[in-house]
């Protein structure tokens, strides 16, 4: 594999998994320092082969990694690298470190703060709310920039705005939200995880703050997707037009350091079968472009996932949202991702399309759907009418053509057969079907011999087809695929 192919940009360090908390939903459940981790050494290298890689950004995290003494030392020479470095603290030790870390070199400072005053203190400790916010203050006395990063449970979800005019009063300048997964400590409290529908909630919060303009805010890798308000809020906030989901960054364009220097995609995956090799046994570069590294992301299809993942629109450039998500959620790395925005949109259609007993009036939205371009809407209501009368012509081919449009060429190919078999001459049908043969490199010799079958059977001239025909024939035959009849 080239070492271009999957440049690195980021990622994320636990320096040390000893912190000086006992959070209640710490999802790698911190506690001491765990054996093997790097030494001061150990950790140098590493650095040098981060900046061989060419990383942008690295965040440094724990546990709490302010415990480790040497943290200034690779702070400062991550810095030296080129490599911009931030780090993520429990803001138990800022207000006797903030001086030290501006002169390390550190460019942000993320302090987690998961509620106003009283929860907060519930959740972490005793007076870890009063000390994070004197800490904030020092460090803002030295001009670091400041983060905020708030874990979203049932115990802080009603008190966002309350914790919002907070963060603002404390001149903290940036503002992650995540959610809280089963995962570490969290496990012991299932009830404090959020529930599916709750995340439209959050980005609704998201997009108010937005508007509002007093503090910047990030939803997290796994708050979306492909929701109007969630785009409209990553726009602003990273001053970008290309912010729409475009799968998850592990193996990709990020990966995760342990304590111990094991590699694998994200630190918050924490199962051993994710591991992709560890530095003190082969360079970081030998392990980022092994070709059976990180195979789990990099050779994930949409066709792999499950529930509406699978048939989603967007599928193909989501692939499924935050991995994590589905791994803790439904204990499958592809399962179904019911924290999705866009999930929960379709859940909800179907919910409405159920109670719907009028084809004809489900035939007037399917067509309305169709000339919104809204694909996905079509496919679902067609799914309604077949259900409702199985020999209705037009549903099964707008079908076809959505869920095609979809990019769910197997039930296309599957709806065009079933037109087919009942109606063999049918032109249309069979152009879909040999679209979506084609699409799946399935029967490619026989993707012709349909399309130009349809060609003579359309009574009019169907130009677009005379164009997919000519563009199929080149490719089929630079690909060695096609066989003349």
């Amino acid at each position: 594999m080239k070492d271009t192919y999957y440049q690195p940009l980021t990622a994320v360090w636990e320096v040390t998994m000893g912190c000086n908390m006992r959070c209640m939903h710490c999802g790698s459940s911190c506690a001491q320092p765990l054996p093997g981790e790097l030494s001061t050494e150990e950790a140098m290298k590493l650095i040098d082969q981060l900046a061989d890689l060419k990383m942008k950004w690295i965040t440094l995290s724990g546990g709490e990694p302010l415990t480790r003494k040497d943290l200034p030392i690779l702070i400062r020479s991550l810095k030296e690298k080129g490599i911009i470095v931030n780090i993520i603290t429990n803001g138990w030790l800022l207000k006797d470190r903030a001086k030290e870390l501006h002169q390390s070199g550190v460019s942000t400072v993320a302090v987690s703060i998961d509620g106003p005053r009283e929860v907060h203190n519930m959740v972490r400790m005793k007076g870890s709310y009063e000390r994070s916010e004197e800490g904030i203050r020092k460090l803002k006395k030295y001009g670091i920039t400041v983060g905020a990063v708030t874990t979203i449970t049932q115990k802080n979800i009603g008190l966002l705005r309350e914790l919002r005019e907070d963060l603002i009063r404390i001149g903290v300048d940036s503002w992650q939200v995540q959610i809280g997964l089963p995962m570490g400590n969290l496990k012991k409290h299932d009830d404090w995880v959020i529930k599916p529908e709750q995340v439209d909630d959050i980005i609704d919060f998201c997009y108010e703050t937005m508007k509002q303009g007093k503090i910047r805010i990030y939803p997290a890798d796994c708050i979306g997707y492909y929701n109007q308000k969630e785009v409209e809020v990553r726009k602003v906030s990273y001053k970008s037009e290309n912010v729409l989901w475009d799968g998850c960054n592990a193996g990709i364009r990020g990966f995760g350091i342990l304590h111990n220097g094991d590699i694998l995609g994200c630190t918050s995956i924490r199962d051993r079968e994710f591991i992709e090799g560890n530095i003190r046994e082969r360079p970081l570069k030998d392990i980022w472009n092994d070709n059976s590294a990180f195979t789990w992301r990099r050779n994930l299809k949409k066709d792999q996932l499950s529930g509406y993942c699978q048939r989603c629109t967007y599928g193909n450039k989501c692939l499924g949202g935050c991995t994590n998500t589905r791994l803790t959620m439904e204990k499958d790395i592809y399962g179904e991702n019911k924290f999705c925005s866009f999930n929960n949109f379709l859940r909800g259609l179907e919910q409405r399309l159920a109670i719907k007993i009028n084809k004809e009036q489900l035939l007037d939205e399917a067509r309305e759907a169709n000339q919104k371009l809204n694909y996905q809407t079509m496919a679902l209501t067609c799914d309604r009418i077949i259900q409702l009368d199985a020999n209705c012509n037009e549903a099964l081919r707008m079908k076809g053509f959505a869920e095609f449009m979809c990019g769910n060429y197997a039930e296309s190919e599957k709806t065009n057969r079933e037109i087919l078999e009942k109606q063999p001459q049918d032109a249309y049908a069979m152009k879909g079907l040999a679209l979506a043969l084609y699409r799946q490199d399935k029967n490619t010799e026989k993707v012709l011999l349909l399309l130009n079958k349809a060609n003579k059977l359309s009574d009019y001239s169907d130009e677009d087809l005379i164009h997919d025909i000519k563009i199929i024939q080149s490719d089929l035959i630079n690909r060695s695929f096609y066989v003349t009849p």
